[in-house]
């Protein structure tokens, strides 16, 4: 059962900033070493750009909250006792990543430069002094929100983290854009429905369904018996029905509320509020749901002891970071009981651009930076991984989405 009240363990990130299918150039066959990877990785601004200098590599970061994102070079990180160096593959980027850099979110104490990002995906490049649990070669993902805030950032070629970070290995099948998409929202949207559960027969509101924990949460929701409706803009409905919706809602074209009334005059079960940032909005939504039903907000603003009073259990969601979590996750998707939301791949060089508000689009799946990166200096010339296949302080500000 997930915590869902330790504001301390509250770690977001759930709609992604930009949307769009998948999209990639293509791509020759996989090289000897990444059988069964994503081709296009190699085809990036990351993996093309020149790194003349053996020592460091390429990050985006800000040099303090509030700055401008860009990418820099900076030193290569190297393992410590304990630790594994990554060298990442993708990077999955979620609307946390733009609060933590404005300093909106402060989750932890932070270092500067902050290198962003805390999805990623890669391969185990080198182990630290006293290392047992992964070996050289092996393709893993996580979430590496870790103190201090920017030290293991995976807006970057590499990343050098404790072996007990909340990773996992990456199943054979999935690929590694996959794999960065899934930690924050295929967590969110699996913990959300073990939360939930049972919920075989009961009708659940997916306020931002069309987003990446959404996306996830809806087709959770539907496998568990759930009798979902979806909220999206009209173009991903026929998405959110594969997914198993059983209703769509066009929340641009009508009034949400009063359309969820008109459906559902006896009331709903239970609501997933993945959108609103506001008590008002949530409240309105959240009286929707009857008697001795259940209301989440993973934007912190849901007033429990009011909704007490009203006879409905109110949520402040947290994800339960874990690799047991992320496992379960990657092994849904692998086993094709559940599909990955659209992704839209982006250079590093695209990041700083896609984490602008001014220029991001309205969410809808999931964006993924991809690239491969030079080989390490630390590792020797022409040497090649084996293939394998498959600190919280209290927050000071009110949570963004996940």
């Amino acid at each position: 059962m997930a915590t869902v009240q330790d504001r301390t363990h509250a770690v977001n990130g759930l709609n992604d900033p930009q949307q769009g299918a998948c999209s990639g150039p293509e791509a020759p066959a996989h090289p000897p070493w990444s059988a069964g990877r994503d081709p296009d990785l190699c085809h990036s601004e990351i993996c093309q750009a020149p790194n003349d200098k053996v020592n460091t590599m390429r990050a985006v970061t800000v040099t303090e909250y509030g700055a401008t994102p860009a990418v820099a070079e900076m030193p290569a990180p190297e393992p410590g006792p304990g630790q594994v160096l990554i060298r990442l593959r993708a990077a999955g980027m979620n609307p946390m990543d733009r609060a933590l850099a404005s300093g909106a979110w402060k989750p932890m104490p932070a270092t500067f430069p902050m290198v962003l990002g805390a999805d990623g995906a890669g391969v185990v490049e080198q182990r630290g002094p006293g290392t047992s649990r992964f070996s050289v070669g092996d393709d893993l993902f996580g979430q590496l929100l870790i103190a201090p805030l920017g030290s293991a950032g995976t807006y970057a070629e590499y990343v050098a983290v404790t072996e007990d970070a909340p990773l996992a290995r990456v199943p054979g099948g999935l690929d590694h854009v996959v794999a960065a998409a899934l930690p924050t929202a295929g967590g969110a949207g699996l913990a959300l429905v073990d939360l939930l559960e049972p919920l075989a027969g009961k009708t659940v509101l997916i306020v931002g369904a069309g987003g990446g924990v959404g996306s996830f949460a809806t087709q959770f929701a539907a496998n568990a018996g759930a009798s979902v409706i979806a909220t999206v803009r009209g173009q991903d409905a026929e998405r959110m029905r594969a997914y198993g919706a059983t209703e769509t809602i066009d929340y641009a074209a009508s009034d949400l509320p009063d359309a969820v009334r008109q459906a559902h005059p006896d009331g709903i079960d239970v609501l997933i509020d993945v959108v609103d940032a506001e008590a008002p909005g949530f409240a309105a939504l959240a009286s929707l749901v009857g008697p001795g039903g259940t209301a989440v907000s993973t934007n912190y603003v849901a007033d429990v002891e009011a909704l007490r009073a009203a006879g409905i259990t109110g949520i402040n969601f947290a994800l339960p970071a874990s690799s047991e979590l992320f496992e379960r996750v990657a092994e849904s998707v692998a086993g094709a009981r559940i599909v990955a939301p659209p992704i839209t791949r982006i250079s590093l060089e695209e990041a700083p651009a896609a984490l602008n508000p001014a220029q991001a689009r309205p969410a809808s799946g999931k964006t993924v930076i991809t690239g491969r990166a030079q080989p390490h200096p630390g590792r020797r010339a022409g040497s090649r991984p084996r293939p394998t296949h498959t600190i919280h302080t209290d927050n000071e500000h009110r949570k963004p989405a996940i």
